[in-house]
């Protein structure tokens, strides 16, 4: 369990942002909104949407453009982030995994709130989502064969 847990204001907070920011989303293609809301070690917020491309492999999902202008503005230690699908599903709907990759890149023992269109989460951290994760200590260690 994170230490870093938010507190239900910030939470709240976060995910009022994002639900403000689904209709930034560029989807012409899914029509599959999604916002995400990082928060900082510093208290700073950085937002991202998805970023669809003719070309779908080119596609941006939020996670990633929100870790993109948080280590843009030279931020690197997050305390959580909040991810909103516009979809009006009953289930949480987590990160693909180039996304998952991308979050352990800056650490495991972050919370990763996923949310519902009523505002009902499920918090995990990011080392939850992407168990067994090759890390930046990964290329680190050396190995005795």
């Amino acid at each position: 369990m994170s230490s870093k847990s938010l507190s239900e204001d910030e939470y709240k907070n976060l995910f009022e942002i994002c639900q403000s920011n689904l209709s930034n989303s560029y989807c012409p293609y899914s029509k599959f909104s999604v916002s995400a809301a990082i928060l900082s070690e510093d208290d700073r917020v950085f937002t991202g949407v998805n970023i669809e491309n003719a070309s779908y492999g080119l596609t941006i999902c939020a996670e990633r453009s929100a870790i993109a202008k948080a280590v843009t503005d030279g931020c690197q230690k997050f305390k959580a982030i909040v991810i909103v699908c516009g979809s009006k599903s009953d289930e949480y709907i987590g990160p693909c995994g180039a996304c998952r990759q991308v979050l352990v890149e800056f650490g495991t023992d972050w919370d990763v709130y996923l949310t519902k269109s009523d505002g009902t989460y499920t918090k995990c951290t990011v080392g939850d989502l992407l168990p067994f994760a090759f890390v930046p200590e990964s290329l680190r260690k050396s190995y005795n064969h």
